[in-house]
């Protein structure tokens, strides 16, 4: 009885064949990749456009919100540093959503950006939504999971990474 070593173990690239599970096998993540990025520069832009939001204090103003979750939160000290300064922390989430958003979505320094997102969603997580009952009904754990696949995985098709990565392989005489 003989044994053989399978040698392909990277699936083909793009257009270079393969049945319907290798391509959704490939293309698994992309779904997941567009939902993230439109809604993370869908909710920096809700935050940059909201009046209300970016303020020290008034009804849905960033200070209330720090200031309610504060005794509820499992870091009280994340809190109270984002109070400091509660529109300059407002600020520096919405940019930074707006900046893992657009990243994701493009493919751009793909594993760097779902890094932001997942820290992101954790500190949200460990803030905003750690008093939610049960934790399921806080979105942000489930962001943060999300995001885990796309940091491991960054973006090997469809992604302005891919694309880089190609070129540099095709400079260097197909040598990666």
């Amino acid at each position: 009885m003989t044994h053989s070593m399978r040698t392909d173990t990277h699936s083909p690239h793009f257009g270079e064949g393969g049945g319907w599970r290798d391509n959704a096998t490939r293309y698994a993540l992309l779904p997941l990749r567009i939902f993230l990025g439109v809604t993370f520069i869908y909710a920096g832009l809700d935050k940059l456009t909201d009046s209300a939001f970016m303020k020290d204090s008034g009804a849905g103003s960033i200070g209330d919100m720090m200031r309610a979750v504060r005794d509820s939160s499992a870091i009280p000290a994340l809190v109270d540093l984002s109070l400091k300064s509660p529109v300059g922390f407002g600020y520096a989430i919405a940019f930074g959503e707006l900046a893992v958003g657009i990243g994701t979505l493009l493919g751009l320094l793909a594993r760097l950006a779902a890094l932001g997102g997942a820290l992101i969603s954790l500190s949200l997580w460990l803030t905003v939504s750690w008093a939610s009952d049960p934790y399921y009904y806080g979105n942000d754990l489930a962001y943060l999971m999300a995001w885990i696949p796309l940091v491991l995985a960054g973006a090997p098709l469809l992604s302005l990474d891919a694309a880089l990565r190609s070129r540099r392989r095709q400079r260097n005489g197909g040598y990666r």
